[in-house]
């Protein structure tokens, strides 16, 4: 199982560390990362693993969302993720 996070805002130090350190905590492996920097905003897309995670994907979101306040996240279950996207 996997699962799509998001991180939008203001570009700083230590982003992409307060979330991967988020995800290790919850043993969510870290598939693959895609980020950007468009002038003074960050953008990311992150794939992650969440088939041994020792929480819940609520509770990641809100681990993730208290550690990182400054910026906008969303995880999304990858079959939702698909859903929404499917033609």
């Amino acid at each position: 199982m996997r699962a799509v996070i998001t991180v939008l805002g203001k570009d700083k130090v230590g982003i992409l560390a307060k979330v991967t350190t988020t995800c290790a905590d919850a043993n969510a492996n870290v598939l693959e990362v895609n980020q950007s920097i468009l002038q003074e905003f960050f953008a990311m897309v992150m794939l992650i693993d969440i088939s041994k995670m020792n929480c819940e994907l609520d509770a990641l979101k809100e681990n993730l969302t208290n550690n990182v306040a400054e910026m906008t996240i969303h995880v999304m279950h990858e079959d939702i993720f698909n859903s929404m996207h499917r033609i």
